[in-house]
């Protein structure tokens, strides 16, 4: 068996996609095509704005520009490569690729979920400790959690594709998906997987929700300071803070889903899959700008710029 394993190893996986019929393809192909075009173009804006928009050099908008890189960087892991398999009759990706793909998937979602964290922090210093909060969030500070941010995601993503490489793959492969994600990849194993799957349980869905518990507490408790303890500026704290609360929550409730319980198949799963990978990143800019003034002002000087400039060479 080890020998056949060996000569055996699929090098590939056949992904099955998000439909079989070639109507809904093409109506997925040009509905999350516009998705993705919108968030490129949100995310895009509230980097530079926040880089040329000295108003905004501020830790909370250092964050969020982050924040807004993370997420372009994160769609265009799956995206690109899900868009060209709708307009293509063989899906396929080779198994470094889906490894490759695995990693930065789950690098960028792990950073994301730590950036999460860091913007709560940030919050919970702003409003706790008004007076000391430039020098607590200092730009080396800031510099720091955005770098330990990164790390962690790093370190989670090698978790997962170490514990998935190492199995054997000898057959089938074809891949309930229309990515490459851990729960799908090691259910090809030709090999018990059960302490590996409880294991990535662990690393991934365990750790989602006490981190998603820690998050709800900690801005559950910014906000009850916010109506209590903060007469001037309160509207805008609670906007500020109301908008972090929904972008955690669309952030951690899918994950929830799919990696906090045995790694078993549902009808569902591709329809949450779609929702974090595609949805998910282009609403975080629409809710951020719709629900910070100070935002949305900020992107009006940068169109006034940039028109008021085009207009000369009119």
């Amino acid at each position: 068996m080890e020998q056949q394993n060996l000569t055996s190893r699929v090098r590939e996986f056949l992904l099955v996609g998000l439909t079989q019929s070639l109507a809904l393809k093409r109506f997925l192909f040009v509905v999350f095509f516009v998705v993705y075009m919108m968030t490129w173009l949100g995310n895009l804006t509230i980097i530079t704005t926040v880089i040329t928009d000295h108003q905004l050099h501020t830790p909370m908008y250092f964050l969020l520009g982050n924040l807004a890189f993370i997420d372009l960087s994160e769609s265009s892991v799956t995206v690109p490569k899900m868009l060209w398999d709708l307009l293509s009759k063989q899906k396929t990706i080779t198994f470094g690729g889906c490894m490759s793909q695995m990693f930065f998937f789950h690098f960028t979602g792990g950073t994301v979920v730590s950036f999460l964290m860091v913007m709560a922090l940030d919050r919970y210093v702003a409003i706790h400790k008004p007076l000391h909060y430039h020098r607590i969030m200092n730009w080396g500070v800031c510099v720091g959690l955005v770098a330990g941010a990164w790390l962690g995601g790093f370190v989670h993503s090698i978790v997962q594709v170490a514990l998935t490489i190492q199995l054997p793959f000898c057959g089938p492969n074809t891949l309930d998906n229309f990515y490459c994600d851990v729960p799908q990849v090691i259910k090809l194993a030709c090999t018990d997987t059960y302490m590996v799957e409880l294991l990535m349980v662990s690393n991934s869905g365990l750790l989602t929700i006490i981190i998603f518990i820690i998050l709800i507490v900690s801005y559950t408790v910014i906000l009850v300071k916010i109506r209590t303890h903060v007469p001037e500026g309160k509207h805008k704290a609670l906007s500020t803070c109301g908008a972090q609360v929904v972008v955690v929550s669309i952030h951690f409730m899918p994950c929830i889903f799919i990696y906090a319980r045995p790694f078993r198949k549902f009808s569902i799963d591709k329809a949450v899959s779609a929702l974090y990978t595609v949805i998910t990143p282009m609403l975080n800019p629409m809710i951020y700008t719709l629900r910070n003034t100070e935002m949305k002002n900020a992107i009006k000087r940068l169109m006034n710029r940039v028109f008021s400039w085009r207009k000369p060479n009119m």
